[in-house]
């Protein structure tokens, strides 16, 4: 009798985990609170449905997320799958059509027939073998629930959301297109650029300074704390005058059309969708009521008249102490048929939260079938996350992205930063494919490619 398994949660980590544990013969519950219980931040009932920003990070062999993402094809990610064939251009990131990439990942898990989406929300834990990934917003009940199972409280930070503008509304003889050292095909827009002299950003920084920002709620009143990877602009503007200006207004790389110059600083664009019709502010995560911080975006150059289609907020992000918790695969460390994955283990990023799904799935798998867990090397990029998140310290642990601090150092130092990077990178991908190899895993065997994206 083939074997159920449940998967709470449909966003990144939960969709990547139905699938993996579908493609490998199990009966698949996957439950979806959408549409019968919303969040403050996704707007459709759609699987996967991304809610920040549209892109999953660098695409470049020699880039942190781009290992992660190499990673990801060699271990067979649906996700990644679906990225690629939804993707937008972006330079050398990889960034997706929202609506289109959350509609093939829900198609493709629809269709199916090892996978029965259920559309209600969980309140308790099941003692049938599970991966809870339930993300920032797991629901109270169940959060209740997770928090008696570990025996102490949650973690939480704040997570915010960019704003989103029409691109036809965008004042284009202001501003320009450009990537930054020119990565990428610029005649496409990948990157809209607003630039600032000195005064406007002067002006700019005290508008944001001067703002009223939403009341948070008692609970969230008490103990605020904000992930560094994600600050709302209020908080870095708060830091210093030039924090803004070294941090997502940097206008490194790029130079002003109209002047032949760099400006003082420059308000950065994404593409977000495959018809180049919006926008998002990158890095302009706010907290800002509404009202003042329309008024506070028409002070960039190129969007006095700016249609702003969605507007900045933030919300509560939770995850649990997973150095306390969570063993490297995923698994909680009493009991041996729950898992957990996704941003709920603090892992930070898309393409971060994807792999701990497909590494929750990997080992509920090999767990249900008497095999020995499988413990990435800690040499690649998802073994060091997986590592990192689950040895932290966990009185002072923070959520983790991709990076190749988080790696261990090379054998022979390097000095050329460019060229370490291309040896993390290879390093990983051959470590990883190493170990495929030598893991009884014929499933995993047989998606090994017969070459793979060293980084030269």
């Amino acid at each position: 009798m083939t074997q159920q398994v449940k998967v709470i949660g449909g966003g990144l980590a939960g969709s990547e985990a139905a699938w993996q544990l579908a493609e490998r013969g199990f009966n698949v519950e996957l439950y979806e609170m959408r549409p019968h219980r919303t969040t403050g931040a996704h707007v459709s009932n759609r699987l996967s449905e991304l809610v920040c920003s549209n892109s999953l990070g660098s695409k470049l062999p020699d880039r942190a997320t781009g290992v992660l993402q190499n990673e990801l094809k060699i271990l067979g990610s649906l996700l990644l799958q679906c990225a690629e064939e939804t993707s937008v251009p972006a330079g050398g990131a990889l960034a997706v059509d929202r609506e289109a990439f959350a509609g093939l990942v829900t198609s493709k898990l629809e269709n199916h027939d090892n996978i029965k989406i259920i559309r209600e929300e969980v309140t308790a834990i099941p003692d049938t073998p599970t991966i809870i990934a339930t993300g920032p917003l797991t629901a109270p009940a169940l959060a209740s629930e997770i928090a008696r199972l570990t025996g102490q409280e949650y973690l939480y930070f704040y997570d915010a959301i960019a704003p989103i503008v029409t691109a036809e509304s965008i004042d284009m003889s202001v501003a320009f297109t450009a990537s930054r050292y020119d990565r990428g095909d610029v005649d496409d827009g990948d990157y809209i650029n607003c630039p600032m002299n000195k005064e406007e950003y002067s002006a700019f920084i005290q508008a944001i300074r001067s703002a009223t920002t939403a009341d948070l709620r008692d609970f969230e009143r008490e103990d605020p704390h904000f992930f560094e990877g994600c600050l709302p602009i209020e908080q870095l503007a708060s830091r210093g005058d030039d924090t803004l200006a070294f941090g997502p207004m940097r206008p490194v790389g790029l130079r002003d059309p109209r002047t032949g110059k760099r400006p003082h600083a420059v308000v950065q664009l994404r593409r977000d969708n495959l018809a180049g019709s919006l926008y998002n502010i990158v890095g302009f995560q706010t907290n800002i009521k509404w009202g003042e911080q329309e008024q506070i975006l028409r002070l960039i150059p190129g969007l006095a008249n700016a249609e702003f289609v969605r507007m900045g907020q933030m919300h509560r992000n939770t995850f649990i102490n997973s150095p306390t918790l969570l063993n490297p695969t995923m698994q909680h460390r009493q009991k041996s048929t729950l898992f957990f994955g996704g941003q709920i283990t603090g892992v930070e990023g898309y393409v971060g939260n994807v792999a701990t799904g497909l590494v929750a799935a990997i080992n509920l798998t090999r767990t249900l079938n008497g095999k020995t867990d499988f413990v990435l090397p800690i040499d690649t990029m998802i073994g060091a996350l997986c590592h990192y998140v689950t040895h932290a310290e966990p009185e002072y642990f923070q959520p983790m992205k991709a990076n190749f601090g988080i790696m261990p150092d090379l054998d022979t130092p390097i000095k050329d930063k460019r060229l370490r990077y291309t040896a993390y990178a290879n390093r990983a991908l051959s470590s990883l494919r190493t170990a495929i190899e030598q893991l009884d895993d014929s499933y995993l065997q047989s998606l090994i490619p017969q070459t793979y994206n060293v980084v030269t």
